[in-house]
């Protein structure tokens, strides 16, 4: 159901009028506080923002951003009819950075029937100056088959355009918050800032590489530090995304240490995709870091403790790609890095024993700031959780700084420190797995003599992939291009491949159009696994283990869209195999 709602301020400035009485201003919480938004190019419409608003997205921003610790008024929050029991009206403010007109507020509900589709889709214009419009939702027209809070967004004329922006919940009679107060700015210089910076060093390990990297680039020679990881790597959070990412602020201090003739011998590469585990990271490294030959790193970070939950090898996929680089001719340093989430949960735990042992240097945010988050401002609290986070998941600016600085501490310390005279021993057992070290991309451009392909139905080339910010980039780079996709006019015979090896990864395309099926995964026969694009329900890279064997022999792989999603679309992304 499409709305479109013309904006209070509509009309409004025809000339000075005497004032109506105040009207008292309801108790309400924000979700979105004085947030810096950038439009981001969509294939389908505008340039936008979007806030994802499903599971527990809306509830941790009400709790986290809000204030919000009633439990009750909480639950209301995850539907539909409960949001309307609860919320009085929405506040929506927009400053746009520079002059630009209007920007478009966008509301989506998603739907009982279709969720995508059967839900109310609000779109309200805002003036960009910072006026509040005010959303009185018993004043608009809302779908009967309204079910949950799908997702806001900002939309712009331009990809790459930023502004600040606010949405407030305002309250129906019976229900209240605290009032939002307005936090000091962190204190970036003070001593208290660097006391904190320095228990981000989780271990100095081995410096021997590092040192060498350093001194390099101190003799003016090239040097090149790269970064790989997930959501937080990409630059989620950060705005401009691709300068204000923790990633390019940490190269910029390595450069302004180190660098020589204004640090144009220090270079950067970037490979953080969203929403991804080191179980894709290990198969794209050659492609993504190396850039299939043309680049060999100095130092690499390698940023994975939020995204391996999903990792089905449970820290052999990540201590393989660590191996991987360690490996390298050019004998590369190698960074481990433990970002956090809102509820100061990482995998630090798991991973880091990685590093303990090829000892490794590794840095903690976890370890830096979960601590000073449980205190109060008298106590000592130098950055709260919402200046550091954008949202559950990903820093805001002032975090991407934070774990900027944390790596410019190690950097600092290893100058300063002596060289290690040996270098770091990798050529040992590995603590969890290293069976995934000599892992090998597999898809259009990079067939192998070990594999022959039937393409059957799945003979198109995807082009609506999942869009990443590499290197310095602010446009995205498409993921996987090389592809092989099934459409509902491709016919029904299967994309058959045989290939000789020990283990084999189906990289394949997550997706929320209801254009995209299911495909059932046959192994030699046997059906593996059904394939679902719709399980995380958003364009992005979806790696799953078909087999792991101890030896190499001859496998016959068979993907064919399951009953019923015959005339659906389906993506194989590529494969990774040993």
């Amino acid at each position: 159901m499409e709305n479109n709602y013309s904006s209070i301020a509509d009309g409004a400035a025809t000339g000075p009028k005497a004032p109506k009485d105040p009207v008292e201003r309801r108790n309400g919480f924000f979700v979105l506080f004085e947030t810096v938004i950038e439009a981001t190019a969509r294939a389908d419409g505008r340039p936008s923002q979007e806030i994802y608003l499903e599971g527990s997205y809306l509830t941790d921003k009400s709790r986290y951003i809000g204030g919000v610790t009633d439990e009750q008024m909480l639950e209301l929050l995850k539907s539909w009819n409960g949001f309307r029991k609860l919320v009085h009206s929405i506040g929506v403010s927009v400053m746009a950075k520079n002059e630009q007109g209007e920007v478009s507020f966008l509301l989506q509900n998603w739907g009982k029937r279709n969720k995508y589709e059967s839900g109310t889709r609000l779109r309200v214009p805002c003036p960009s100056d910072g006026t509040e419009v005010i959303l009185k939702l018993e004043d608009l027209a809302w779908s009967a088959d309204d079910d949950v809070p799908g997702k806001f967004a900002f939309e712009f004329n331009q990809p790459g355009e930023l502004a600040t922006a606010s949405i407030i919940f305002y309250l129906n009679d019976g229900y209240s918050v605290p009032e939002l107060t307005a936090e000091s700015p962190v204190d970036f210089g003070s001593d208290e800032y660097r006391k904190m910076i320095a228990k981000s060093l989780l271990h100095t390990g081995n410096n021997h590489r590092l040192k060498l990297a350093i001194d390099k680039a101190i003799r003016g020679e090239d040097v090149t530090i790269a970064y790989i990881g997930g959501s937080i790597t990409q630059g989620a959070g950060a705005k401009p995304i691709h300068i204000g990412c923790y990633a390019y602020q940490s190269y910029l201090r390595f450069k302004e240490l180190f660098g020589r003739d204004g640090g144009e011998n220090i270079h950067f590469v970037k490979a953080g995709v969203g929403g991804t585990p080191s179980e894709l990271g290990v198969i794209r490294y050659e492609r993504d870091i190396l850039r299939d030959g043309s680049v060999a790193p100095d130092i690499v970070i390698v940023e994975f403790a939020v995204n391996d939950e999903g990792d089905e090898t449970k820290g052999n996929c990540y201590e393989s790609l660590c191996l991987k680089i360690l490996g390298a001719d050019n004998r590369p340093a190698v960074i481990l890095l433990f970002s956090v989430f809102v509820n100061d949960w990482n995998l630090q735990e798991r991973l880091s024993p990685v590093g303990l042992r090829y000892n490794l240097p590794m840095v903690s945010v976890k370890d830096a700031v979960t601590a000073q988050f449980k205190l109060t401002k008298a106590e000592g609290n130098l950055i709260s959780k919402r200046q550091f986070f954008y949202d559950i998941y990903h820093p805001a600016n002032d975090g991407h700084r934070i774990m900027a600085d944390c790596l410019k501490h190690l950097f600092s310390e290893t100058y300063t420190a002596q060289m290690d005279e040996e270098d770091i021993n990798w050529d040992q057992p590995p603590v969890i797995g290293n069976d995934f070290s000599s892992i090998r991309l597999l898809d259009r451009m990079s067939l192998s003599e070990t594999a022959m392909i039937e393409k059957g139905g799945f003979t198109e080339l995807d082009m609506e992939l999942q869009m990443v910010e590499m290197d310095t980039n602010p446009y995205g780079t498409a993921e996987f291009p090389h592809n092989w996709m099934h459409s509902a006019s491709s016919g029904q015979a299967s994309f058959k491949l045989t290939i000789t090896s020990s283990i084999l990864i189906l990289v394949f395309k997550d997706s929320g159009s209801a254009e995209f099926g299911s495909a059932d995964i046959f192994v030699d026969g046997t059906l593996m696994l059904t394939a679902d694009p719709h399980e995380n329900n958003w364009t992005h890279c979806n790696p799953v283990i078909l087999y792991q064997n101890e030896s190499s022999r001859e496998h016959k792989i068979e993907i064919r869209m399951a009953e019923g999603n015959e005339d659906k679309s389906f993506t194989i992304l590529g494969f990774g195999y040993c």
